[in-house]
């Protein structure tokens, strides 16, 4: 279950720019996860709520953006969002496809607590 480490790596990034921003805590973690990054959304915030407890996001709030697929069709030149299991183009049915976003998962962004 990889989802174990990618919080893992979430929680050290976010205690790691809380420090470094002096802040005392982490309020809220954003990440946007592609539909086709392998990552499945209920088990990595089974596995956030589970693994912040005792770190500076112990509090915070988990938020998940869920990025469906993305294409331009290299033939007709059209931006087109897909759904999981559809690979060709909607306007022209073309397979010629290039992916422009929804294959990876990112930390969108953070909120910290300062002591000001």
């Amino acid at each position: 279950m990889h989802e174990y480490s990618i919080v893992d790596s979430l929680l050290q990034l976010a205690e790691e720019h809380a420090i470094k921003n002096g802040a005392t805590k982490v309020t809220k973690l954003e990440v946007k996860i592609g539909i086709l990054s392998g990552v499945e959304p209920e088990l990595l915030k089974n596995a956030f709520e589970t693994f912040k407890e005792g770190t500076m996001c112990e509090d915070a709030e988990f938020i998940m953006k869920i990025q469906p697929v993305v294409v331009r069709c290299r033939k007709c030149n059209t931006q087109n969002t897909l759904e999981k299991d559809e690979y060709l183009c909607p306007n022209c049915g073309s397979g010629d496809l290039e992916i422009i976003d929804g294959e990876d998962m990112y930390l969108m962004s953070l909120e910290l607590e300062t002591p000001d």
